[in-house]
């Protein structure tokens, strides 16, 4: 990798504390790292597996800065970059300054006053792409302004403009690419007191596993662990002297086929349980075929002609029951019979063609 195709890299992790030997005994029982020895005297290497992935030293006591980790970003020309830088409205903390062997940097303060280094790598190999576990997984810049920040950043060494994630009161979490990567992120402090600073995240294989582990050696925890868009889950941790860092765990496979079911147990109960449905009626009338119809209106009518013929019998029983009448209902019909069929011989005879006949 050649100088230009380092600009906007992060290439180096810094953490600047009070005790550097408690730091180098907390952080290995928190992240998969482990500690190496350099050439240079008082700085001491982060090592995940066999990748160099960043330095400890002590915070020089002038200045009156808390622990802190310090980011590197890469540059072709670190002079350059810090003329440059000036004229967008940042500031020179320390001044470009050679490391032997390794490279040039220098410290800066954005406009809005947020502290990074800028990093040009000497004649050795190129600085190592981060690994998959242990190493530098994303970079976050509390500011407090986020549009004007991106403006410098981008004019500095490239970054573009990724999506935004709206975060209601505190604003939209802008998203920035490089090399059309999103590598990081950019939002309001969480406190209005909070300082304008960058945050960086490691990535681990059990979020839950290494806050456990932070808290028994000492650490704070600050927020989490909790899951982000994407499916990512981080969590916001301070060390036992101050310097503020996170993890992230890569998105759960047990959660994702988890979801669905998850998401039906959290459905809106209804407010009254429903009523269960009626029986399936058989086929309507006019469902059935004519014959069917024909077939099945025949019985009907029959039934119809008997509950007619009960209906005056019924009747007759109650009125004989009434005018109390001793006599059973089958015995008093029968003179109601009789009489009724003298009177129609009667009427028949005087109707009669032949009793006209005679009287004329």
């Amino acid at each position: 990798m050649s100088n230009t195709e380092v600009l906007g890299r992060f290439v180096w992790h810094e953490l600047m504390t009070t005790d550097t030997d408690a730091a180098a005994a907390f952080y290995p029982k928190v992240l998969p790292w482990r500690t190496a020895p350099s050439s240079m005297p008082g700085y001491t290497i982060w090592m995940a597996g066999q990748t160099q992935i960043g330095g400890l030293m002590a915070l020089p006591s002038e200045g009156g800065a808390s622990p802190h980790w310090l980011l590197y970003v890469g540059t072709p020309n670190v002079d350059a970059t810090c003329t440059q830088a000036q004229g967008l409205g940042a500031r020179v903390v320390k001044a470009a300054a050679d490391i032997p062997n390794v490279g040039r940097f220098a410290v800066l303060a954005d406009p809005q006053g947020a502290t990074f280094a800028v990093f040009t790598p000497g004649a050795g190999p190129p600085p190592p792409a981060s690994p998959a576990q242990g190493g530098f997984s994303w970079h976050e810049l509390a500011t407090t302004d986020v549009a004007g920040a991106l403006r410098f950043y981008s004019g500095l060494f490239g970054w573009r403009k990724g999506p935004g994630h709206d975060m209601g009161p505190m604003g939209v979490y802008q998203i920035f690419e490089h090399g059309g990567t999103q590598v990081g992120g950019m939002c309001r402090p969480g406190s209005a007191h909070a300082a304008p600073s960058w945050l960086s995240y490691v990535h681990v294989a059990d979020s839950n596993r290494a806050v456990a582990a932070a808290k028994a050696a000492g650490g704070r925890l600050v927020h989490g662990p909790i899951e982000v868009p994407g499916g990512s889950w981080i969590a916001l941790l301070i060390d036992p002297q101050g310097g503020s860092f996170a993890v992230q765990e890569a998105p759960r496979a047990s959660q994702a086929k988890a979801a669905p079911a998850a998401r039906t147990a959290a459905a809106p109960k209804p407010a009254a349980p429903p009523k269960p449905a009626a029986p399936a009626a058989p086929a309507t009338a006019a469902a059935k075929p004519a014959a069917a119809r024909k077939a099945a209106g025949k019985p009907k009518k029959k039934a119809a002609k008997k509950a007619a013929k009960k209906k005056p019998r019924k009747a007759a029983r109650k009125v004989s029951r009434k005018a109390g009448s001793r006599k059973s209902p089958r015995k008093a019909r029968k003179p109601a019979r009789k009489s009724s069929r003298r009177g129609a011989r009667r009427s028949t005879r005087r109707a009669s063609p032949r009793r006209r006949g005679r009287r004329r």
